[in-house]
């Protein structure tokens, strides 16, 4: 999940994710251009939080999405 410090939405995504048992990994694209870089390819946004599960790319906090991709 790419994320800032301070992002309400970031946090929303973290409390589901945590809420689910769904382990992740955070990159703090503020402090890794490389990782914003890589972010903005994937998803075509500059916009945090982006989600990757599998191959899939979710922009914004999206619950829905979320667990589907997850399949829950």
């Amino acid at each position: 999940m790419y994320t800032t410090p301070f992002c309400p939405y970031c946090e929303m995504v973290k409390a589901l994710l945590n809420h689910h048992g769904i382990a992740f990994r955070e990159v703090d694209v503020r402090s890794d251009q490389k990782a914003a870089k890589e972010m903005v390819s994937k998803s075509g946004q500059d916009g945090v939080p982006v989600v990757e599960i599998d191959d899939k790319i979710i922009v914004g906090f999206d619950s829905e999405k979320i667990l589907e991709a997850l399949g829950l």
